[in-house]
């Protein structure tokens, strides 16, 4: 079950942030907080971290759940480092691939 939440995590962040060129997919707005935009892939994003949260043993739940708190963070901008929310998505999912192995 977790390796399949990897690979829906994984395609949703190739078609999300690395948009591969040659295929375009719309990215809808889905609505604007604070005069940053949420987009479709965001809420996607939002809803898979949040469904491999509740499967996650508990030192890796609490380890992603702060994770998901500064995503979060990151996409609304009130942390305000450029690619942040990038970095954090990609060490989810290299989380998620390690608690797979132990």
């Amino acid at each position: 079950m977790l390796v399949a939440i990897v690979v829906i995590l994984i395609i949703l962040w190739f078609l999300g942030y690395a948009p591969i060129t040659g295929i375009s997919i719309p990215n809808f707005i889905l609505f604007t907080i604070n005069n940053h935009q949420i987009t479709l892939w965001e809420v996607l994003i939002l809803a898979v971290v949040a469904w491999a949260i509740g499967i996650l043993p508990r030192p890796f739940q609490a380890v992603a759940s702060v994770l998901l708190l500064l995503w979060v963070l990151s996409v609304l901008g009130i942390l305000a480092i450029a690619g942040l929310s990038n970095i954090i998505v990609l060490v989810i999912i290299v989380g998620l691939i390690v608690s797979i192995f132990l």
